[in-house]
């Protein structure tokens, strides 16, 4: 199993950018999928989750607004576009995948998750 995320870069206080994972080597629609960050000094923490239809959606409170996650089970990846961008949202992006048997579930806690990513950094400059 293999999850690629990409799309992480430099962008300016206020932009957007738009990070992708790509999963190769499972069941893509059998899984739950989330996006966790760390930023440096801090631990991991829980900005979004998709349940395996992609009808369900839950966010951190931080990015709650500002961020918006997607899946395309057709091309197995999950989207993360990322708007209205503010220095504290400059950490390491994962992404991750939690095989669950409910087609609504979200997964929050990142010990649930199966499988990670390799991340992609996103710094924001003021």
């Amino acid at each position: 199993v293999q999850l690629q995320a990409s799309g992480g870069g430099l962008v300016q206080v206020g932009g957007s950018l738009r990070l992708s994972c790509a999963a190769s080597g499972l069941t893509f629609s059998s899984y739950a999928l989330g996006w966790f960050r760390q930023a440096p000094g801090k631990e991991r923490e829980f900005v979004a989750a998709v349940s395996r239809g992609g009808g369900s959606t839950f966010y951190s409170d931080p990015v709650k607004g500002r961020f918006t996650i997607s899946r395309d089970n057709a091309k197995n990846t999950v989207i993360l576009q990322m708007n209205s961008l503010k220095p504290e949202d400059t950490a390491v992006y994962y992404c991750a995948a939690d095989q669950v048997n409910v087609l609504w579930k979200i997964v929050v806690g990142g010990d649930e998750y199966d499988y990670w990513g390799q991340g992609t950094l996103v710094t924001v400059s003021s």
